[in-house]
């Protein structure tokens, strides 16, 4: 007898619209973990709200809500793979740019940074010293704790009782005498005169006071009073009235016509200012003209850059390509060595070779020809210098590229060209350049985008120097338009221009993206 196979139980087929104790669960469970996400979610975007941080509410409620719409959703699952490069596109590359380019078009600066309530906050806990000034002395305890006395221009004393620093406000009561002990010395006020900075003494009256010098407490008063209705700011202290001029972002002084006078209270808060930074550019002179001067040298220098290292690269490539050259494997490891050093490294090598004083450079030009070229201090050798140090650095690359390119050349071509009786000039301008060079355009595009940008280079030798003279705005004669717009946001000396900057970072992104437009044509890409 063959043994008899258990048959399985038949299971019971849920009927549609029946659900297990177990799906009802992970059901309520899921909701409730979308419900607490959505909830945190909307606590963020209000808070970024409030503080001013639009662009930051709006990305954070974009990126968890659709987040929740793709994971929660049976309809999106195939989403479910592309949606974190999506959003790290989005967050890394598109909201940078966006919140760049709304920049450009406000007057965030060093001076304008905040939103208007929070400059309006800021400047109402302003506050002076308005009241009588009390000579005061500090006496050490027992346990950590002092004793703090304060004696007013009329006599009266006054006294606390112990307490310790970190407390906010510590009660006076009046004394007839003045403390028998011994006062702690200056230093020991100086050492522990922040904590004493933060400690509020209150009077009998009710009267706050504050530390105004190492041995003085005084009353404080709230500097400025803010009308709500007309956006003024009342300086308590002298009666002066300021008005918000949302044009220039600032509190202005006016006078008693309402007339704006010079005077400005800071911080200032952001506006926008619509296309003013991108007028000033091309109206301001002090911005216009080295702002031009600017942007011709970095065309130059790019083109310059790209037609060296191409030159230099195809002719070295060619000669260690040559069949009867011996140690060509020597060779190309040396040349291609200047590509295996970090750059940086190599721009600060040169940093010292270009030195005026003890650079070996202007040793052996001071040898050789009696001269000691001042790299540094003159614009025309500055521009020399860097082009010089960029072709170091660019030629291996476009090297390895021909290279490879050449081996693609068929050898019928040099043959025929040999029965024909052609030169090596013929081979090569006839020849070998034209079948590189078509290959090579969107390599020199991208390559010209590139130094375009070149900051590390710039920053690192010369950092924009020599500068120019009668500018509104930081500016070097070697600077390109990136190292300019770094100048302009973090080394001016007044307020730092993130608008102007950005507006400039906004022209640099559309030369490059025409750049990118003309690469992606080049190689004969389509955009769907």
């Amino acid at each position: 007898m063959q043994p008899t196979i258990p048959q399985p139980i038949p299971q019971p087929i849920p009927q549609p619209g029946t659900y297990s104790a177990d799906g009802a669960f992970a059901k309520y469970l899921k909701w409730g973990v979308i419900a607490l996400v959505l909830l945190i979610d909307f606590y963020l975007v209000s808070v970024m709200y409030l503080q001013g941080e639009i662009l930051f509410a709006i990305l954070t409620l974009v990126v968890i809500s659709s987040g929740i719409y793709v994971f929660a959703n049976p309809k999106t699952y195939a989403w479910r793979y592309v949606y974190p490069g999506i959003m790290g596109m989005g967050i890394f590359i598109l909201f940078p740019l966006i919140c760049t380019i709304v920049i450009a078009f406000t007057n965030y600066s060093g001076t304008n940074q905040l939103a208007f309530e929070r400059a309006v906050s800021v400047l109402s806990q302003q506050r002076y010293f308005s009241g009588e000034k009390y000579d005061f002395k500090l006496f050490a305890q027992a346990d950590n704790q002092w004793q703090i006395e304060v004696t007013s221009a009329q006599g009266e004393n006054y006294l606390s009782n112990d307490f310790r620093f970190g407390s906010e406000t510590i009660a006076l009561h009046l004394e007839s005498a003045v403390s028998a002990q011994p006062a702690v010395p200056l230093k020991t006020v100086i050492a522990n005169r922040n904590l004493l900075q933060q400690s509020r003494l209150v009077l009998p009256n009710g009267a706050e006071l504050s530390m105004s010098s190492l041995r003085q407490f005084a009353q404080q008063s709230p500097r400025y009073q803010y009308n709500n209705e007309n956006a003024e700011l009342i300086n308590l202290e002298n009666g002066k009235r300021y008005k918000a001029n949302n044009e220039i972002g600032f509190f202005q002084l006016i006078d008693n016509q309402g007339n704006w006078q010079a005077e400005t209270l800071e911080p200032g808060y952001t506006v926008l200012t619509g296309w003013s930074n991108f007028i000033k550019i091309f109206s301001d002179e002090g911005i216009q003209k080295p702002f031009i001067q600017i942007f011709i040298w970095t065309i130059l220098f790019s083109v310059l850059t790209v037609l060296f290292t191409v030159i230099i690269g195809m002719i070295l490539a060619c000669v260690v390509q040559w069949e009867p050259l011996r140690g060509k494997g020597v060779y190309r490891l040396l040349l291609i060595l200047p590509y295996a050093v970090p750059a940086f490294i190599s721009i600060l090598i040169f940093k010292g070779l270009f030195n005026q004083s003890f650079g070996e450079i202007n040793l052996i030009l001071n040898q050789v020809f009696g001269i000691r070229p001042e790299w540094f201090n003159s614009p025309t050798l500055a521009k020399v210098m860097l082009v010089i140090v960029n072709t170091w650095l660019g030629y291996p690359y476009m090297m390895i590229l021909c290279m490879g390119l050449l081996k693609a050349i068929p050898q019928d071509l040099y043959e025929a060209s040999a029965m024909d009786g052609a030169s090596t000039w013929q081979n090569f301008s006839k020849i070998t350049v034209p079948l590189l060079i078509k290959p090579l355009t969107p390599l020199m595009i991208a390559s010209f985008a590139f130094n375009f940008n070149n900051f590390v280079l710039i920053q690192l030798l010369t950092n924009g120097r020599p500068d120019m003279i009668g500018t509104s705005t930081p500016a070097g004669h070697t600077d390109l338009l990136v190292s300019y717009t770094y100048r302009i946001a973090f080394e001016g000396s007044g307020a730092q221009d993130f608008g102007l900057a950005a507006a400039i970072a906004t022209i640099i992104f559309l030369l490059v993206g025409g750049l990118a437009l003309l690469n992606l044509k080049a190689t004969k890409l389509k955009l769907d």
